[in-house]
Formats: structure tokens, sequence, C-alpha cells
């Protein structure tokens, strides 16, 4: 067992050991959902002002307005009730390192973990490739308030998501912790 499993089992003894949240209704209490990206140094209930059970929190690589993330948010309203959705990117996204061909030829090469210097991509090693890599459009980033806009836009126009449902555009800066408004993201996202 590595130290990380190990740690992450014992802080989960402690959380468990003065649990008292098991009574929590399975809609979330604020009625909202937020779309945001998996970087670690993201943490929506603290830049949201959440507990549990307030809000769906919806993440993945840029926090892009993927199908698998609009099919959340579909599931978010119809079945659990939410009336309102962020999209919230972030400045300093590693989805700005890279674009569809640098990770499909990343990927061709090796599935080791790859490093990134001054001259680009590297892989650590050759072979164990793949070359299915270029079949996934991996919703790189190469404008944050471009990026915003653009999957609100998506949801928006999405035909499973009803026309009463406000989208609001944010970039979550890394630095300061402060959300900032996309503002034709969040007129696209008005109902």
């Amino acid at each position: 067992m590595s130290a990380v499993h190990k740690q992450v089992l014992l802080a989960n003894r402690e959380y468990a050991a003065n649990f008292d949240k098991g009574d929590l209704p399975l809609p979330p209490g604020r009625k909202f959902a937020i779309l945001t990206c998996m970087d670690a140094r993201l943490d929506p209930a603290k830049y949201a002002g959440l507990s549990e059970g307030d809000a769906h929190v919806i993440r993945n690589a840029g926090g892009r307005a993927s199908d698998d993330a609009i099919r959340s948010l579909v599931i978010s309203y119809k079945l659990l009730g939410t009336r309102e959705w962020f999209v919230i990117h972030h400045t300093d996204c590693g989805m700005l390192l890279f674009n569809n061909d640098i990770m499909a030829d990343l990927l061709s090469k090796s599935l080791k973990t790859a490093s990134i210097d001054e001259n680009g991509w590297h892989d650590c090693c050759e072979g164990g490739g793949s070359h299915e890599g270029k079949f996934i459009n991996w919703l790189t980033i190469k404008d944050q308030a471009e990026s915003v806009l653009e999957d609100v836009i998506r949801i928006k126009s999405h035909p499973l998501v009803p026309d009463d449902i406000p989208v609001y555009g944010y970039i979550y800066d890394v630095r300061t912790g402060q959300l900032i408004e996309v503002p034709e993201a969040t007129r696209a996202g008005a109902v």
C-alpha cells in the first residue's frame, strides 16, 4: 500500500468518525451546479461557499462542456432539480499548454508521464504508445474567456437543456482566489 493510499484511508476514518451528514437529501439544497476544472488548486467548496449537500460540482480537465459534462448537467436539472449553472475555468490552466496534435503525438510514442520545459513537451520513454489519441478531441484551451464563452454557448444551445436555466461564465484566478466574470458568457447564458 502506498503512502498516499494509507493517508487517504486514515483521513477517511477520521472523517467518518464524526460524520453527521447521513440524512442529507439527494437533490442539492441550493439548487445549482458548477462545471469546473479538475485542477487540484481549485476548491469549489471554498471559492463558492459550499457545504456538503449544497450543489453539484462536475469536474474534468479544463472544466469543459464535454458530452459527459452536459450529460451530468442534464441529470442535475432533470432528475435533481438544479435551476442555475456556473461554468468556471481558471487562470494558469494546463489545458493551455498543448493542443490535440501535441497530445496525439506524445501518446503515440509512450503512455508514460511526459514533461514540459522551455522547449516544449518531452516523453521520458519510447515505446508502449498508441495512436488512439489522435481520435480524441482533448478540448484544449487557447484563450480562457473564449473557452468559457464557447462552453456556455454549447450548453445553452444543447437540445436537452431547457431555455429557463441561466448559465453563468467565470474564470477563477489561482493567484487571488477571485471569480472573474466573463460578461459575454453570462450574457450568452442568460434566460
